[in-house]
């Protein structure tokens, strides 16, 4: 597996996804796209911030994704991003730290959460009443917003079965439910069939009893695991994501004008 691993995800570029997303809504499905930028960085375990400069001898190779959704409801849009930050390389363990934020035009949330040798360090900043400021410490529990990068990493390595986990931020934010570890199952299914992929893939899924709400991430099973769908369900209502193209790019460093013909090879559209 390393030598694939490495290969592919140490070569000084970013993998770059776009999804048709169908999102739950106010009671609706919206139109929208979601992107997924996975890449490899070094990260300082102590300020838990990418390494940029100087010597870090204690700094981990993380595999970050950044999870970027937009859609439409009604007039205004909505931009969601999550941050994840999960060790690469062993040994590697949980991811370490998250953040995300949701602009729309009613207001803005921010949420992150770093690991620490006590718990998990939280803190929220919200234009809405309810969620206001906050700053806790969380008892130490998996992440499923760190399931996507493990999945790239080494799925066969994702805990599996019952077990405390904090939900996706985003979802936390927009259900305006309380920032904590929930009751779940994490299941792994070797091979399954969906509405969303044209053929077998391989599927994680969490369920949250007390939430109504599952997750399932469909992904192939061969290296390097690309994810071809996801599917959250909460009641009734269902989001979908569908992969349409990817790219392999270093798009940091495309950002003039002249560039904009990449986000044609992506597929994206707002």
């Amino acid at each position: 597996q390393y030598p694939a691993f490495d290969s592919y995800w140490y070569q000084g570029r970013a993998e770059l996804t776009r999804y048709a997303l169908r999102q739950a809504r106010y009671g609706e499905q919206h139109d929208g796209e979601a992107v997924l930028v996975f890449v490899t960085e070094d990260f300082l375990p102590g300020r838990q911030v990418k390494k940029e400069h100087g010597d870090a001898p204690d700094a981990v190779s993380v595999l970050k994704l950044n999870a970027y959704r937009r859609f439409y409801t009604g007039i205004y849009p909505y931009t969601l991003m999550t941050s994840s930050f999960t060790p690469a390389q062993a040994p590697r363990g949980p991811t370490l730290k998250l953040s995300s934020s949701i602009q729309e035009w009613c207001g803005h949330v921010y949420t992150q959460i770093n690991r620490r040798d006590d718990g998990l360090h939280a803190v929220l900043h919200s234009y809405f009443q309810d969620d206001a400021d906050q700053k806790t410490v969380l008892p130490a529990a998996r992440l499923e917003d760190g399931i996507w990068a493990q999945i790239r990493i080494d799925p066969s390595a994702i805990p599996f079965g019952k077990q405390e986990l904090i939900p996706a931020l985003d979802y936390i934010r927009m259900r305006h439910k309380a920032l904590r570890a929930y009751p779940a199952d994490v299941i792994q299914k070797p091979e399954v069939k969906t509405d969303l992929v044209d053929h077998p893939v391989a599927a994680v899924q969490v369920k949250y009893p007390a939430l109504g709400r599952d997750l399932t991430i469909y992904y192939e099973p061969k290296f390097p695991h690309v994810i071809q769908a996801w599917e959250e369900n909460v009641g009734p209502q269902r989001t979908t994501a569908v992969r349409s193209r990817s790219i392999i790019d270093d798009y940091w460093n495309h950002n003039s004008a002249d560039d904009s013909w990449y986000r044609e090879a992506l597929g994206l559209t707002q």
